[in-house]
This record gives structure tokens, C-alpha cells and sequence, in this order.
């Protein structure tokens, strides 16, 4: 008797993952940078954490509000067009069956196999059929824009708090290291454990967000010492 085949997949993930993922990065990297610019131009500290914490709700906003119009776009288009395939099921079925049976010649299956897959799905669920294999929608990657949005703003959140948690622990002349440095450890954490769930190279992962976080306070660090010299 055959043992059982196991395996894992991520695609399943990709939705929540990618929302999840973007919000984190975005919140420790725009509020570390924003912290590092404002404590650059000589702030004291509650106007770091002032403009800290303003940097969170309306980065949280922002991102939520975005992913909110993004994804609904997308399923105000998958509805389109599965009306529009609906539509054509009900008025040309047999070219439908036609073009389905083309598809799965076309992934390799014989003329006469791949007419009666068709034929078989069709008869089971043919907007399901043609939505999954002509139009490439399933209900796993179907969008959703309320998840999307709350995933995006919560895990902005998140990922903004723990900048500011460093303006709030260390002296104020330590501030700027402080933020730096907890935020490079925080942005290649949370990139080892997006490439862990993603099935993808951890390490590749952790760099990568890292770079481009220290990028970003690298450059709102000169902007807050050259316009708090200026003022000054």
C-alpha cells in the first residue's frame, strides 16, 4: 500500500502574506526614519515621539486606505469578468466548451481527453471551469479588500511601534543609534520570518529589507541635519 504524500504549499498565503508584509516593512521604516530625521535636526524627545506617533496613525491610515482601493479595483475587475464569462456561457456555450477544451490541449492532454475533461467540468460547473482555467481566479487568491486593509494597518502599526519604543527607553543622545540599530535587527527579523513563511531564502529575505531600511534613515538623517542646521 502507497504511504500517504504530503506536501506544503504557500500560495495560499500570498494574499495576507504580501498585506502583512508591506504594512510591517513600511511601519518600521517610515516611522524609524521620520524618528531619525526629526531627532537629527537636535528635537527634543517628545518631539521625536510626537512625530513618531503621528507618523503611526497616519501611516496606518494610509496603508489601510490603499489596500482598501487597491484590492477592490482588483475584485471590482474579477467580478467583471466572470459577468462577462457568465454572459457568454448562457449565450454561446459550445464555443465556450470549445475554448476550454483548446486550453487543456494546450497544457499537453489529447484532443479527444481534453474535450471530455471539459465536457465533465462543464457539466459540473462551468463558470467555476472557465474562472479557474481561463481566467486563472480561484477562491484562494480571490481578493479581498477588508483583510487586505486590516491586515495592512494593524501590521503598520505593529511594525511603527517598535521604533518608537527606542525614543522611549534610551537617553536622548542615544536615540538615533538606538533607533537605527533595533530597527535593522527588527526589518532582517521580520524578513527571515516572511521568507520562512513564504518558503524562500531566509537570509536573502533579511538583507534585502534591511538595505533599503538603512537607506531610508541614512537619508532622513541628512535632511534633519542639514534643514536643523539651516533653522538653527
Amino acid at each position: 500500500m502507497p504511504k500517504p504524500h504530503f506536501e506544503v504549499h504557500y500560495a495560499d498565503r500570498i494574499g495576507w502574506l504580501r498585506a502583512g508584509v508591506l504594512g510591517a516593512n513600511d511601519g518600521i521604516v517610515s516611522t524609524a526614519s521620520l524618528v531619525v530625521g526629526v531627532a537629527a535636526a537636535s528635537a527634543v524627545r517628545g518631539d521625536v515621539l510626537l512625530a513618531g506617533i503621528a507618523g503611526l496613525v497616519a501611516g496606518a491610515m494610509s496603508m489601510a486606505a490603499g489596500e482598501y482601493v487597491s484590492v477592490s479595483s482588483q475584485a471590482d475587475t474579477e467580478k467583471a469578468d466572470l459577468a462577462r464569462e457568465k454572459k457568454e456561457l448562457e449565450t454561446d456555450l459550445e464555443s465556450e466548451r470549445r475554448e476550454l477544451t483548446n486550453i487543456y490541449i494546450e497544457r499537453g492532454l489529447e484532443p479527444a481527453l481534453a474535450k471530455k475533461v471539459a465536457d465533465q467540468l462543464m457539466a459540473k460547473d462551468a463558470l467555476g471551469a472557465h474562472a479557474r482555467d481561463e481566467l486563472g481566479l480561484t477562491e484562494m487568491h480571490a481578493a479581498n479588500p477588508i483583510q487586505a486593509a486590516l491586515a495592512s494597518a494593524l501590521s503598520f502599526a505593529v511594525g511603527a511601534v517598535l521604533p518608537l519604543l527606542a525614543v522611549l527607553l534610551v537617553p536622548v543622545e542615544w536615540i538615533i543609534p538606538a533607533v537605527v540599530g533595533s530597527s535593522l535587527v527588527f526589518l532582517a527579523v521580520m524578513g527571515i520570518l516572511a521568507a520562512k513563511l513564504g518558503g524562500a531564502n531566509m537570509w536573502v529575505g533579511a538583507l534585502r529589507v534591511a538595505f533599503w531600511g538603512l537607506l531610508a534613515m541614512l537619508a532622513t538623517f541628512l535632511v534633519g541635519k542639514l534643514f536643523g542646521t539651516t533653522v538653527a
